[in-house]
């Protein structure tokens, strides 16, 4: 391990972990990623030692069989995930955050039904709000759930996009539409917790059509969900009936720690861009020389190491911050925006190091490149992080008188 992208104040089960977590990347997962990643090939050995080392339960609490970790120690394993292949991490991101709105905001019949099987892996989580017709814009989503007063239940209906986990998901957290009589629209919106077997096709009023193709980020599964008429109880509102109308404020909880995790993502994807870089330059010969010694290159390798842990730094701040109970919406909004943007540009500048090479699907630098533009826009663009941080700052420093 080189001296960037390092975290202090660790535990020494923290440590312990990061490390057994290390060594099952270099040994299990960076070897076979490339190769897998073509083929768009669901990494399923990989992702049942995940299962193993009880990665799937490190936030669940021990009561419900996990290993009760903060919210850093999650962040530090997904970068250390990332770094070996983006798409594992995104196995158990949407998987961590469905886990993380039962804890915080499900019943106690909810608690002590799922936790226990997402610890192990049993179940897996799926976080669904966009639709086709929206993204960022949550208060244009149309699903909607109505009450069928004669029974109690409710009726959902309507088209759901970019799910990970979509098809082997047991657990979809989906924001809908409820009419609750409230003036704002975000009051009017509930989460469901929608139960439904794992794969693809028609279970019970829920279609999981198939898999979206897209330019990286393969091996796990991203899917549309489409609901017909879906029947649920009451007793699926995350929360239990008396929830009814909280759940867009639910579902922002659960976007504040997966912006967390998206930053943590950025940064295991430019540390390994870093690391390829700085190798190839001392490997590569030109004019008699390392490239690494040719003053361009060294001073692209400075400008990607600052970036790197100018990003790690944030994210650690994001996390630290949430796991001491107060709100992150700022400083994970900061950290998303920022790891992005630098993760984006260091692997566009490691790219650019290996030269011709890098174009070629032989270097696992053509993987990273088409993986980093998805950092941009997972868990809101830049541009709605900007407007997240401007919006708070200006309450903050607003002029008096």
């Amino acid at each position: 391990m080189g001296r960037i992208a390092q975290t202090d104040g660790l535990t020494e089960v923290q440590a312990d972990i990061l490390s057994a977590v290390r060594t099952f990347v270099d040994k299990e997962i960076l070897p076979y990623a490339t190769e897998l990643e073509h083929e768009d090939e669901y990494p399923e050995a990989i992702v049942e030692a995940m299962k193993e080392m009880g990665l799937f339960g490190i936030t669940i609490p021990a009561e419900y069989g996990g290993l009760g970790e903060s919210l850093l120690t999650y962040a530090l394993v997904v970068e250390e995930i990332a770094r070996g292949w983006m798409s594992v991490s995104g196995v158990i991101n949407t998987h961590f955050i469905v886990a993380y709105l039962i804890l915080q905001h499900g019943s106690a019949e909810q608690k002590q039904r799922l936790l226990p099987k997402m610890a192990t892996g049993e179940v897996r989580g799926a976080f669904s709000m966009s639709e086709p017709g929206c993204g960022s814009d949550v208060s244009a989503i149309t699903t909607r759930a109505v009450a069928d007063e004669d029974s109690g239940d409710y009726l959902i209906t309507g088209q759901k996009m970019w799910l990970t986990n979509g098809a082997r998901a047991g657990v979809v957290a989906t924001l809908v539409r409820t009419d609750e009589g409230a003036d704002s629209v975000y009051r009017n919106m509930t989460t469901f917790l929608l139960e439904k077997e794992p794969g693809f096709g028609t279970h019970g009023g829920i279609t999981i059509p198939g898999k979206l193709e897209k330019l990286g980020y393969k091996g796990v599964e991203t899917t549309e969900m489409i609901l017909a008429g879906h029947r649920v109880p009451a007793s699926a509102i995350l929360g239990g009936e008396p929830a009814r109308g909280q759940g867009f404020y639910q579902m922002m909880d659960g976007v504040e720690v997966g912006r967390v995790n998206v930053a943590a993502r950025a940064c295991g994807i430019m540390i390994r861009a870093f690391e390829l870089a700085i190798s190839y330059a001392q490997q590569r010969r030109t004019f008699g020389h390392q490239i690494a010694e040719h003053q361009a290159i060294a001073f692209k390798l400075a400008d990607m190491a600052t970036k790197v842990e100018a990003g790690h730094l944030m994210m650690v701040s994001a996390a630290r911050k949430k796991d001491s109970g107060q709100r992150n919406d700022v400083e994970a909004g900061m950290a998303k925006y920022l790891a992005s943007e630098y993760c984006h540009e260091v692997t566009t500048e490691s790219f650019r190091i290996h030269g011709g090479y890098g174009y070629s699907k032989e270097y696992e630098i053509e993987r990273l490149y088409r993986e980093a533009p998805f950092m941009l826009i997972g868990e809101g663009t830049s541009e709605i992080q900007k407007r997240i941080i401007s919006r708070a700052l200006l309450k903050e420093y607003r002029i008096r008188g």
